[in-house]
């Protein structure tokens, strides 16, 4: 899968690129990344990417012109998506991660900067994605988040593609709680049914613990997981 993310900062990204599974993923060619910086497609001598809103107001807002160049010097591949982080957008979801990873070859994000982007940019536009109902300094922490969330659903990436199957939201639920060694750690025991060895019970006990965790801790998926499966509640 190919990402190209439209950035004015490019180093941003260095260090999560080369880091943990993402890197892992980047060198065995499961995914590339290609930072293009808007800058770079001004014609004006002081690079401006930025001018003074129409009507008046606070802050700066991102030009068309150079975003329009640095998408359009993009190649095109046949399934593409191009993305604008903004906390306008649909909030970020496993299930739209799901979908990026199954249904594209090409993922365009552009991170939006300042008081925002120039409305025209918008057509560019084929989905507007969010982090979340805050505002951040710029559009680089989410599409790094987008990015990560997107390629360890790819193949290849995660050692055990069946641990991804098992963890939050994917089935509607939060994960179960996890243990490994010491038994007993500060006077703490690991649950005496992960130590039976009874599969059967163990399976039933980390079903239980999902159902307890998400009714407590996420009673709005509680209430979307109850209506799909009604049944596992009689």
């Amino acid at each position: 899968m190919r990402f190209d993310i439209i950035t004015l900062f490019p180093d941003f990204f260095a260090s999560p690129l080369s880091s943990g599974l993402l890197g892992k993923a980047l060198d065995k060619e499961i995914a590339s990344v290609h930072l293009v910086n808007p800058r770079d497609f001004t014609l004006d001598k002081h690079h401006r990417v930025d001018d003074e809103p129409f009507g008046g107001g606070v802050g700066m807002v991102l030009k068309p012109e150079p975003i329009y160049a640095a998408v359009e010097s993009l190649p095109i591949l046949p399934r593409r998506e191009v993305i604008f982080l903004t906390p306008q957008g649909e909030q970020m979801h496993q299930g739209l991660f799901r979908d990026l990873a199954l249904n594209f070859e090409q993922i365009v994000l552009i991170c939006g900067h300042y008081e925002g982007i120039d409305e025209r940019i918008i057509p560019l536009v084929t989905r507007e994605v969010s982090l979340g109902d805050f505002v951040l300094t710029g559009g680089e922490i989410p599409a790094m988040a987008l990015l990560n969330g997107v390629v360890r659903l790819l193949p290849g990436t995660v050692g055990k593609e069946e641990s991804l199957q098992a963890e939050s939201f994917e089935q509607g639920l939060l994960d179960y709680p996890h243990y490994t060694r010491p038994a007993v750690f500060r006077g703490i025991p690991v649950p005496d049914v992960l130590l039976s060895g009874h599969h059967g019970k163990i399976e039933q006990w980390r079903k239980q613990q999902q159902l307890q965790r998400t009714r407590e801790r996420r009673p709005d998926l509680w209430q979307d997981w109850i209506q799909e499966h009604p049944e596992e509640l009689v």
